[in-house]
C-alpha cells in the first residue's frame, strides 16, 4: 500500500501531545472568565474625599453579604445560605475610614461609599543643640 509505506520525510521527528496538561489552568480560565462577567456589572469613582464602589447584586439580601475592610483592601463575599456565591477583594489606592464609610443594598445594586482615611503627619522635628 503506498500509504502505509510513506517516507519519513513526512513523519514528525518529535511527538509530542496534542493537548497540553491542563492541571488548574482550566480552572484559572473558568474564574476568569466568571471574574470578568462580573465586573461587567460595576462600577468606580472616587473624589477628593471618598471611593464609591457600586456592583450588581441580584438575588442577594443585605443579611446574606459580609463586607469588611482592612487598610486599603476591602473584600465582599456571600455568606453560606446566599443563593449566588460572590467573592472579590478590591485594593484602594489609599486606607478607608470604616467608622465613616457606608454600604447600602437597593435593588439588586450594592453602592459602597468608602471614605478616604486623613493622612497623619507623625514626623517631628528635632532640635539641634
Amino acid at each position: 500500500m503506498f500509504f502505509a509505506s510513506a517516507p519519513s520525510v513526512f513523519q514528525p521527528s518529535v511527538r509530542r501531545s496534542v493537548y497540553a496538561p491542563t492541571g488548574r489552568s482550566v480552572d484559572r480560565f473558568l474564574q476568569d472568565a466568571l471574574f470578568s462577567a462580573r465586573q461587567s456589572g460595576s462600577a468606580y469613582t472616587q473624589d477628593e474625599t471618598s471611593f464609591t464602589l457600586t456592583l450588581d447584586m441580584p438575588g442577594i439580601t443585605k443579611e446574606q453579604l459580609s463586607i469588611s475592610i482592612d487598610g486599603t483592601v476591602v473584600r465582599i463575599q456571600s455568606k453560606e445560605d446566599a443563593p449566588r456565591r460572590y467573592r472579590a477583594a478590591y485594593e484602594l489606592p489609599q486606607e478607608v475610614d470604616s467608622a465613616q464609610s457606608e454600604a447600602k443594598l437597593e435593588h439588586g445594586v450594592l453602592t459602597l461609599k468608602l471614605v478616604k482615611k486623613v493622612p497623619v503627619d507623625t514626623a517631628t522635628e528635632l532640635t539641634i543643640q
